[in-house]
């Protein structure tokens, strides 16, 4: 009995993976590898090397390795990319997870946890937002996961599939023994560029808005540590193995951090004073948002282990580390070479 893991190879999927694994459960992975890699999974963990919306490649995939749980992180995240390009989004986020419904209702798994985000809500009438606010995304990204959330909805109304849907906040940090971390590069999340701008990759960090009706006139997030939100995900696949009824949660700690603090916290901790520029709002970034936690922590068996900003800004900054080594230690090899 395993656990399909889409998007296992991903910066979120590898941190889920990891968890599955370090707790005994059986694991494989789809991943097309376009912002993953294999090096983040675990030494045994099957790779099918595919898309997500491959619905034969998946079907196999069930059969032969008797999956009985979908964990669905595969898709694109990038909120101006999705406004430029929103086919692409309704594309990788919509049409691949109509087509991994497809196949697993035909393959007869009938427990499904998605990765959605709180960018459905838009901006909300008051934070935190509950769960049960109006939904009113203001790009394509958010109206791709809400679609997906729908027929996720209308799917298992139909053939008594069981879902868990994971709305997140803003998920950060890394592995907390640096084994795993976001490594892609020209990464779009606040904290990665600020450590990528405190240890050297980057030149500067862009602040989109400084005009806001907010303490500091940045934008205000709520941040939760990638290992909690993977630890979120094990309660939620508890869950529904115990015989919960599907339900939407959101993933966070229920306190924001503006954009202008969360820089502040990286440059105390690493004790880089590195370079900020100022610029006008972007389309589609949503002025503050925070989440309602109650639900969450109600219904699932989850305490989170890495709450504290200084905490995950620590975790990222030893991630980084590790990563500037290893590219320094591949140049001096390719000179020496």
């Amino acid at each position: 009995m395993s656990v399909l893991v889409t998007g296992g190879a991903g910066y979120i999927g590898s941190h889920m993976v990891l968890a599955l694994v370090e707790a005994g459960e059986s694991v494989v992975v789809v991943d097309n590898l376009s912002t993953g890699f294999s090096t983040s999974l675990p030494d045994g963990v099957p790779l099918f090397i595919g898309d997500a919306g491959d619905e034969n490649l998946v079907e196999g995939v069930i059969a032969a390795q008797d999956v009985k749980s979908i964990i669905h992180f595969a898709g694109s995240v990038v909120v101006p990319d999705s406004i430029r390009d929103p086919l692409a989004y309704y594309r990788n986020n919509t049409m691949t997870t109509r087509s991994l419904l497809k196949a697993a209702v035909k393959s007869g798994v009938n427990q499904f946890i998605f990765s959605s985000t709180a960018a459905v809500y838009g901006n909300p009438d008051k934070v935190p937002v509950p769960e049960e606010a109006p939904t009113r995304p203001l790009s394509p990204y958010g109206s791709s996961k809400l679609m997906a959330e729908i027929m996720l909805h209308d799917v298992a109304a139909a053939h008594g599939m069981k879902y868990v849907v994971l709305r997140y906040f803003n998920v950060a940090g890394a592995d907390p023994q640096a084994r795993i971390g976001l490594a892609t590069v020209g990464a779009t999340h606040l904290l990665k560029i600020a450590v990528e701008a405190a240890v050297g990759p980057r030149a500067k960090v862009d602040v989109f808005g400084t005009d806001y009706p907010t303490p500091d006139g940045s934008c205000i997030r709520d941040f939760i540590h990638v290992s909690d939100l993977a630890q979120a995900h094990r309660a939620a696949l508890a869950y529904l193995r115990g015989g919960g009824a599907s339900v939407t949660l959101n993933c966070g700690y229920g306190r924001g951090y503006s954009v202008l603090e969360t820089i502040e916290a990286v440059r105390r901790i690493s004790g880089r004073n590195f370079a900020v520029q100022h610029g006008p709002r972007r389309p589609g970034d949503i002025m503050a948002m925070i989440a309602d936690t109650s639900r969450l922590r109600t219904a699932l068996d989850w305490t989170p282990q890495y709450q504290e900003l200084e905490t995950i800004v620590a975790h990222a900054l030893a991630w980084e580390q590790k990563l500037v080594r290893e590219r320094q230690s591949e140049l001096q090899h390719a000179t020496s070479a």
